[in-house]
């Protein structure tokens, strides 16, 4: 059997807590699509091309994981992919209200697409990625928190 997922998101930027939900989802499905959002609702610090990039640069060791920029509807998106399955990221109890909700209305949208609910690890339970622009905005040091290109990219753009 040929399970592909989809694992979507903003990613502006890319933490270790995505790559530790990356990990395991690469572990459980044969191919993974991480699929970078264009229109977010959201002011990104990022474009698409520059998230696009960090994404890719993250996951280069792992063979079934590919990255791409998305547009329009997350199920619709999965359909285009042949993924019969959504992966949903949750750190804390205070993203499961939003998740659960996007999870039924998606259900409602696509019956046929599933959404499995993955946690990262406990050590990277807590990392946020807006969090993790604003310690890099005030000039900190968040190499613990993202991969190295991440951090050198986020460097470069709140460098005075």
């Amino acid at each position: 059997m040929n399970r592909k997922a989809v694992y979507a998101g903003t990613f502006d930027p890319v933490t270790l807590g995505h790559l530790d939900v990356v990990e395991r989802a690469a572990k459980i499905f044969d191919k993974l699509v991480i699929g970078v959002a264009a229109v977010t609702g959201k002011n990104t610090l990022f474009s698409q091309a520059e998230r696009l990039d960090l994404a890719q640069a993250s996951v280069a060791g792992l063979s079934n994981v590919t990255v791409e920029p998305f547009d329009g509807l997350l199920v619709d998106y999965a359909r285009e992919k042949d993924a019969d399955v959504l992966i949903r990221g949750l750190r804390a109890f205070s993203d499961f209200e939003y998740e659960f909700q996007m999870a039924l209305t998606n259900r409602q949208l696509a019956p046929d697409i599933e959404t499995l609910f993955l946690m990262p690890k406990q050590e990277t339970s807590y990392l946020s990625s807006t969090n993790i622009k604003q310690v890099a905005s005030l000039g900190g040091d968040v190499s613990e928190f993202v991969p190295a290109a991440v951090a050198e990219a986020l460097r470069q753009k709140f460098k005075s």
